[in-house]
């Protein structure tokens, strides 16, 4: 990555991310690829009743168990490495937002034993990470290579949608119909109305806050380029214009000028010697 930054010549501001996005990319590409093997060996995708059918589900495969602890272990670990990477103060916050969202969800996926809707909300969100910050890596290469964020858009858009949906199906109406009367931690059964409101409003306000920072990022974007644009339509215009030398050479016409709607000018009568 060293080698990369010194040949692209980046500023501090885009260095910092060249690195993150380039840390981030790795990850997120083999957990997307990790997690879909096991949404596809689960068939997690094909029967959503699976989501809640036989819920607890705290027997899990040893695939599962070790993909869930590998990823709160990740998250864990990037919260001291803010520290050691010298990271600039203003870009702390940000980061620590995600951290721990990322730690409350998964830990909360894997401690109340909704371990499958867990896995099958990550792995989507995880692909569309892995477009954003593989985006911003050819864009650092080649600011002209912005398709990449246009796909990312649009994935990002019908991810939140996913999310909520099976959200709501899962908690609303899956889980509702086999409630459980009693709090029971021996047996992880914690399907109960007070955990199942508090779960979904806690998807449904995550989902909202990350939204509100997709359209703000989105209406950044666009008044950077209308900025970017007006000062290039007014060189346009001021190289269209024809200068007052311009108009004054085009005037003369073999020795003779004209005027301005076409007609001649009087020729003076030579006086006689």
């Amino acid at each position: 990555m060293e080698k990369i930054n010194r040949r692209l010549h980046l500023s501090k501001t885009k260095h910092s991310k060249f690195n993150e996005s380039g840390q981030l990319a790795f990850f997120y590409l083999f957990s997307f690829t990790w997690g879909a093997s096991i949404l596809t060996a689960e068939e997690f995708m094909t029967n959503p009743t699976l989501l809640w059918k036989e819920y607890p589900h705290s027997r899990m495969l040893f695939q599962v168990k070790f993909f869930y602890i590998c990823q709160i272990a990740y998250w864990l670990h990037a919260l001291p490495e803010l520290y050691f990477q010298k990271i600039r103060k203003e870009d702390i916050p940000r980061q620590l937002y995600y951290i721990c969202l990322y730690i409350a969800h998964i830990s909360g996926a894997y401690v109340l034993n909704l371990q499958r809707l867990g896995l099958i909300l990550l792995v989507p969100h995880y692909l569309v990470e892995l477009i954003f910050h593989a985006s911003r890596l050819f864009y650092f290469s080649d600011e002209n290579k912005q398709k990449g964020f246009t796909l990312w858009a649009l994935l990002f858009v019908m991810t939140r949608l996913l999310t909520l949906t099976l959200s709501v199906l899962t908690f609303g109406f899956g889980l509702a119909r086999v409630e459980n009367p009693v709090f029971s931690i021996v047996d992880g059964n914690f399907n109960v109305l007070t955990v199942r409101i508090s779960c979904l409003a806690a998807v449904c306000l995550t989902q909202a806050w990350m939204m509100w920072k997709f359209i703000n990022f989105q209406l950044k974007k666009w008044r950077e380029h209308t900025q970017n644009q007006i000062p290039r339509r007014k060189i346009n215009n001021t190289k269209s214009k024809p200068t007052k030398k311009e108009t004054n050479r085009a005037n003369v016409v073999n020795g003779a000028v004209k005027l301005e709607d076409g007609a001649s000018p009087r020729t003076r009568k030579s006086k006689a010697l």
